[in-house]
């Protein structure tokens, strides 16, 4: 077993055009007044880091740790969540997600495609220069407006789809093995890779690359009214990153699952910040505790209601909180009698 590292916070959701939100130092020297250890990079955000640089020079990764050093705080991964977004987008998707692409590239699917792939390989770059081991990323979806089986999907539909996303992310993949850099996909709805299963048939079609890992996120699997405790017991040796995000389910005589296509506060199911939802955290961490996970809990907050800086504080105490200390020895050391061979033959009343 292993003790989680933490408290971290993924600062996607703060990083903004005024202080202390607007730079890296004011931004890292702020998330560690709030009490975190670490914190999560998106590696798109122009303001928090430089990725062309990042992804060339060592040197600047070092400027960069040792500036989050010096304000109490060290990068615990980088995140590409939406540039392998743009990995694999569906054409029904290409307006809702031009945004997320810079605006020459904007109507332009392939060259965004292109660019995107490049902007993936640069995280791993980088996070190789920062001496980091894992990445965030989403996998995109090119199968996902037809998740739900009407009208009936033709016989291969899904599996084409698979076939493709394995095709664009092989080659991803194999770069972060040259870099000693696992991408860890965010299993999440809107992605093709949304829970286990789907994240098995993606495995099945890149021979079950190494460097393919999960990002857990119980929020999701609340939502989806899935088992997201055992996913650890299933899924533990996969598990390379841990968002500490809560949600909450409370279905009607009116709406459910779907959400009947309401705000995030009508929802029947919402995103909610740590401790003030329904997933059972103790049994999260106790359970990848238990299957000795080796990396970071960080905050991710996401709240239908609660203000984003009370969030994060109250957020990085609760997983403090939430940290488990692991033991040494064995509670019932102290009654250990001793024993060898010949006294455990005694014990079971046969002849030395």
């Amino acid at each position: 077993m292993k003790t989680i590292k933490g408290p971290g916070l993924f600062l996607a959701q703060f990083v903004g055009t005024s202080a202390p939100f607007d730079s890296f130092g004011a931004i890292t020297a702020w998330a560690a007044e709030c009490g975190y250890r670490g914190v999560q990079v998106p590696s798109g955000a122009e303001a928090l880091i430089d990725l062309d640089q990042a992804a060339a020079s060592k040197g600047y990764c070092d400027e960069l740790s040792g500036q989050a050093q010096a304000n109490g705080v060290c990068i615990t991964e980088l995140s590409a969540h939406i540039q392998g977004q743009l990995v694999a987008v569906h054409p029904a998707f290409d307006d809702a997600f031009d945004g997320f692409a810079p605006a020459h590239l904007r109507g332009n699917p392939r060259a965004r495609q292109e660019w995107a792939v490049e902007q993936v390989r640069k995280t791993i770059d980088a996070s190789a220069n920062l001496g980091l081991d894992r990445m965030a990323a989403f996998s995109g979806a090119l199968a996902w407006p037809y998740f739900y089986p009407w009208p009936q999907r033709p016989a291969g539909l899904v599996e084409a789809a698979f076939d493709e996303l394995a095709t664009r992310w092989r080659p991803i993949l194999d770069h972060a093995d040259s870099r000693g850099v696992d991408i860890c996909f965010e299993i999440h709805p809107g992605e093709d890779l949304h829970d286990g299963i789907s994240f098995e048939m993606f495995l099945d079609r890149v021979d079950q690359h190494p460097r393919a890992r999960m990002l857990y996120d119980p929020s999701h699997y609340l939502l989806q009214q899935l088992d997201y405790l055992e996913n650890i017991d299933i899924y533990a040796s996969r598990i390379g990153m841990f968002h500490v995000k809560d949600a909450e389910f409370n279905p009607t005589g009116r709406q459910g699952v779907y959400g009947g296509y309401q705000p995030w506060v009508q929802r029947a199911g919402r995103f909610r910040s740590p401790g003030d939802g329904q997933v059972d955290f103790k049994g999260v961490f106790s359970r990848l505790t238990t299957h000795g996970f080796d990396g970071w809990a960080v905050v991710e907050w996401e709240c239908a209601l609660k203000h984003p800086e009370d969030g994060a504080r109250e957020g990085a105490a609760f997983v403090r909180d939430h940290i488990i200390r692991v033991t040494e020895r064995a509670f019932d050391d102290f009654a250990d009698g001793g024993a060898d061979h010949a006294a455990n033959l005694r014990m079971l009343g046969l002849k030395a």
